[in-house]
Formats: C-alpha cells, structure tokens, sequence
C-alpha cells in the first residue's frame, strides 16, 4: 500500500513544476497556448496550464551592446575601420513586437550601422573622421531609433569606439609628425644657438668696454701719480724737467728689473745706461711738439679756407 503512492507523489511533483515557473528580474517569458501568443509574464512566481501552455520564448530587458566593424574608403580615397558600439534595450511595453516581428536583431542592427557608415564616411576626409566621429556616432542613432522602434527596441546610445586606417596610412601619417616635431625643434635649436651667439657678441661688447675703461683709468692714475712725484720733487727744488728725467730713469730701471724676475721671457735687447732714460724723453717731448705744431698748422690752413 506504501509502495503505492510513491509513483503518485512523483506524478503529482512533476505536474506542479510544469504549472508553477520563476521569471527572473530584467526579463520578459512570452507564453503561448497552442501555438498562439497569450501573454508576457514578468519577473516573479508565475503560472501556466501544463500541455495547453508552454513558453515560446525569453527575452532579456538589460542594456545590451553590440560592437559592429565596418571598412570603409574616405574622400581622400584612404580605407579606414571603424568600431561602432550600439547599446539597445527591447522596450518592456513592445515585447511582443521584439519577439514576433524582429527574429534576428543583430543582423539587423549591423546591417543600419553598416548603412549610415559607409554613407558618411566618404564624405568625409580621413582628419575630419577622427574629429566628426560623434557626428557619425549621431547619425547611426538617428537612423536605428527610427527603424527599430517599430520591432520593440530602443537605442540608448551609439559610439564609434574605434578608428583605424591602414597600416601604410598610418605609418606615413607617424613620419608626417615626426617630420613636423623635427623642423619645430630645427627651429628652436636655430633659435637657441642664435640667441647664444647675439648673447656672446653683448658679452664681448662688454668686455671690451670695460677694458677699455679699466685701461683709461689706469693711465688716469699713471697721470696723476706722474703728476704728483713732480710735485714733490718740485718742492725738495728739482725744476720739472729734471723731475720728469729722474721719473723716466726710474720706470725704466724697473721695467728692467722686473724683466729680469721673468724665467720664461724672449730675448729682449735694451738700453740699460742712465742716458737711455735721457733720450727717450727728449724723443717724446720732441714728438709731442711736432704733433702740437702740425695741428696748429692744420687748424690755421683750414680758418684761411674758410675766410676765403
């Protein structure tokens, strides 16, 4: 008698199972009874009539993306890949359009994205692609909201993810900019080495100056500590002539000595008698007359010029 009731247990589990199902969150279960639509259950516990009805079918209401490639040529005549993300969802309202009347969604899907691509694309050049690819992007939404809101589907979002031209394009494009980072850094080091030499001239400019002043003010000070020794020698009673004689014989007693300190110098041959300093002095205070003389000369020649 126990025995017995085994089979009608078993019976009865498998019937209650085939009448109850479960529909998961996000997702639409399409029944139908004898081969016709009856309803669309929604996530939760749900019933069915065993043998009249079954489900015909699940359908996910998630956001889902599919990533179409396309090849297509540009205006400049370059063949370019693009990856356009098309992001979708079947409207909760329409599932029966999506199930009944769409059978393959993403071959209709790609075949749009491939249809408004290589419509735009090839008026475009290949730098405009890569700048106008949300306008791309754009178009292909336009165009799939339109169609495939009649089968039950709307598109959230379209995105061109990907552009990739041809490989020999690509490479000619990478010497292009290498060309152009060349000439602009040509361009600076020309700059910098301009800059240092106009910067290098200023520096010896200034030096030069300087020297010159240094030089003008040494014999400033030579001139006045000439002056001064006659001075003091003008007041122990030696006149000016034989001050300027004994200040000659002197620089030149020591240009002598500090020759001589020298270990590495060139032969250099002077005269080294008291007389020597004697005659170089007359020699230039007898060159310094004749200048004066030949100025006042030319000063007088050009007045009568005038006059005349």
């Amino acid at each position: 008698m126990g025995y017995f009731w085994i089979p009608a247990l078993i019976i009865a589990g498998l019937l209650f199972f085939s009448f109850v199902f479960i529909v998961k969150q996000q997702t639409a279960i399409v029944i139908e009874t004898f081969g016709k639509f009856t309803s669309v259950r929604n996530s939760g516990i749900q019933f069915k009539i065993p043998i009249v009805q079954r489900i015909a079918g699940r359908l996910s209401l998630k956001i889902q993306q599919l990533d179409v490639i396309v090849e297509t040529k540009t205006l400049d005549d370059v063949f370019v890949k693009l990856k356009v993300s098309v992001q979708y969802v079947v409207i909760r309202e329409k599932v029966y359009e999506a199930f009944y009347k769409l059978e393959y969604p993403h071959d209709q899907i790609t075949s749009y994205v491939f249809d408004v691509v290589r419509a735009e694309v090839p008026k475009m050049k290949l730098d405009d692609v890569f700048v106008k690819k949300d306008d791309i992007a754009i178009a292909v939404k336009s165009e799939l909201q339109d169609a495939m809101l009649e089968y039950g589907y709307d598109i959230i979002k379209t995105l061109v993810t990907d552009i990739d031209p041809d490989a020999q394009v690509k490479e000619a494009m990478n010497r292009i900019n290498a060309s152009e980072r060349e000439k602009i850094a040509a361009q600076f080091e020309g700059d910098a080495a301009r800059i240092l030499i106009v910067e290098k001239a200023k520096a010896e400019a200034e030096s030069k100056r300087l020297q010159g002043q240094g030089i003008a003010d040494q014999r400033r000070e030579i001139a006045r500590g000439l002056e001064e020794s006659v001075e003091v020698l003008n007041k122990v009673g030696i006149n000016s002539q034989e001050a300027s004689a004994l200040i000659v014989v002197t620089q030149h007693y020591d240009t002598l000595q500090s020759i001589g300190e020298e270990t590495n110098t060139n032969l250099i041959l002077l005269p080294n008698s008291p007389q020597a300093g004697s005659d170089m002095l007359n020699n230039m205070v007898a060159s310094f007359t004749a200048s004066n003389m030949i100025g006042e000369q030319m000063k007088k020649t050009g007045t009568t010029k005038k006059k005349e």
